[in-house]
């Protein structure tokens, strides 16, 4: 993701690179070099404390790196608070098709008695469920609440442990790791005689790049925190 972050931005005649780190990189000495915007594609390990740095400095972040807790945000929020001009954008996918696509699961999930996620991905990836099939999960949650659904039923009464997958707010979220796969999502809903799929395909990871160009462009004007790149895409 690095490389091709630095490849999107060399490639855009608005926007100039002015250094890019390796895992050894001193994130905290990047104001040195004049950079308004940084770009995060590390690891959950690591993210935090560079996100941190970048604030303490002035500069806007975009982060692709997924694991954050809610605990973590309120940290950087807690940083923010202290750098009101700051904007930091958390991003669980970069694809604009993703994006769209949680955004329809969300809006059809009060119509629907059953919804479950599907990620698929590369084997070499360390977390499970991704971040975008947890965003997902539960943003479809919180569409049932509002619109007073109750649990989804499931007769399950004994299997394997992990057979029905993870639980996220009540939402069933399976992972697929399979050599060959590069990012995928599909999103199942379900009613009495039908059933609605929406499905995202990510071949390559310069699908992820127009997101990741946009919000680069946009962050500066959004102090604070944002999550999700759906707020910088005025979709209502």
């Amino acid at each position: 993701m690095g490389r091709s972050v630095v490849e999107a931005v060399n490639g855009a005649p608005d926007l100039e690179l002015v250094a890019a780190l390796d895992r050894d990189g001193d994130v905290a000495g990047l104001a040195g070099t004049g950079a308004q915007v940084a770009v995060d594609f590390t690891v959950p390990s690591a993210t935090e404390a560079n996100v941190t740095a970048l604030v303490r400095q002035g500069i806007h972040a975009v982060v692709g790196t997924t694991g954050w807790t809610e605990e973590s945000l309120g940290r950087v929020r807690g940083e923010l608070a202290a750098r009101p001009d700051v904007g930091v954008l958390i991003a669980p996918n970069f694809a604009l098709g993703a994006v769209l696509a949680m955004r329809f699961a969300a809006m059809a999930a009060r119509w629907f008695e059953s919804a479950e996620v599907v990620e698929l991905h590369h084997p070499d990836k360390v977390d499970a469920p991704s971040g975008t099939a947890r965003h997902t999960a539960a943003a479809i949650a919180r569409a049932r609440a509002e619109a007073g659904l109750g649990p989804m039923p499931d007769a399950t009464d004994t299997g394997i442990d992990g057979a029905r997958g993870a639980d996220v707010d009540g939402v069933r979220v399976h992972a697929v790791r399979l050599r060959g796969l590069t990012a995928h999502e599909e999103i199942l809903l379900g009613n009495p005689g039908e059933q609605l799929t929406i499905r995202h395909d990510s071949f390559d990871r310069v699908s992820f790049m127009p997101g990741v160009l946009h919000a680069v462009r946009a962050i500066g004007a959004r102090p604070g925190l944002t999550v999700g790149l759906d707020q910088l895409l005025d979709l209502g």
